[in-house]
């Protein structure tokens, strides 16, 4: 490491969505190091951060495909406790409706042997209305029936492939987890290793600096930030950079940065080194 120094407090105040483009023709930064050291500190902190990448790269889209198979478990399996639930009401509802029919026959039975002992047309009248009555309830009961017993039906078949996507989505979380947790485990000491690099090379490095790096990093495609000249061009857009803008660099006195994409151009020896 090119030095261990640490940062003095930071006498200049972070500015939000500060560039290299602005640190470029800043006056002072945070600390009295060197501007070759800082340089060759952020060109080492953007290699040990792109080592980190690497190993985010090589688990690809694992991590995601994780997630949204556990948010669509979560989902089948709330949708299976409500088809569940729904089967039971609906199993209630036609085993109610049946009694319903059970007691409307009785009612109908009963009226009927009364109407026949009746001793004048207003009763004969009214018990043939609570016939009528009680036989409408019992034909409603059976519709009600037979509607009910195609949505089950239905929901019964709709429960068994849900219960047939839910296994298999969780076979596949299964085997996604295995993938992952193998990756992981070949790469967690790296990882572990170069986490803890990054973390102390940012510790050296003044605070609007690390900013502005962080900064142009998130927003580069490649996530390079800081790139060395690469046969006269920027190492990050591979545009031409002029021969006197090379000798500045090579000098490594100032933050040089790249006029058409914005990262922050270091000597192509800190490459080699």
């Amino acid at each position: 490491m090119a030095t261990s120094k640490k940062n003095n407090t930071v006498a200049t105040p972070i500015v939000e969505g500060e560039t290299f483009a602005s640190l470029q023709i800043a006056k002072n930064l945070d600390s009295d190091m060197s501007m070759e050291t800082r340089l060759r500190l952020l060109y080492k902190l953007q290699q040990t951060d792109s080592e980190i990448d690497k190993i985010y790269l090589l688990r690809g889209e694992l991590p995601l495909e994780v997630q949204d198979l556990e948010d669509d478990i979560a989902g089948l399996e709330t949708r299976l406790a409500n088809l569940t639930k729904d089967i039971a009401d609906t199993e209630a509802s036609i085993a109610q409706k049946k009694q319903d029919i059970v007691t409307c026959k009785s009612l109908i039975e009963k009226y009927e042997e009364q109407r026949n002992n009746v001793k004048n047309n207003r009763e004969y009248d009214s018990l043939s209305k609570e016939i009528e009555f009680q036989d409408l309830e019992r034909q409603l009961a059976e519709k009600k029936i037979k509607t009910n017993t195609v949505a089950l039906a239905e929901k019964k078949e709709l429960l068994a492939t849900t219960a047939e996507l839910l296994e298999g989505r969780k076979e596949d979380l299964v085997n996604k987890k295995k993938e992952l947790e193998s990756i992981v485990e070949e790469t967690q000491k790296d990882e572990e290793r170069l986490l803890k690099e990054s973390e102390e090379i940012q510790s050296q490095i003044d605070a609007r600096l690390l900013n502005a790096y962080k900064k142009v990093r998130s927003n580069a495609r490649n996530k390079m930030a800081v790139v060395t000249v690469k046969r006269d061009a920027c190492g990050g857009c591979f545009n031409k950079i002029p021969p006197q803008r090379q000798l500045d660099i090579a000098s490594s006195k100032k933050i040089i940065v790249c006029e058409y994409c914005g990262r922050i151009l270091v000597n192509p020896e800190f490459e080699n080194e």
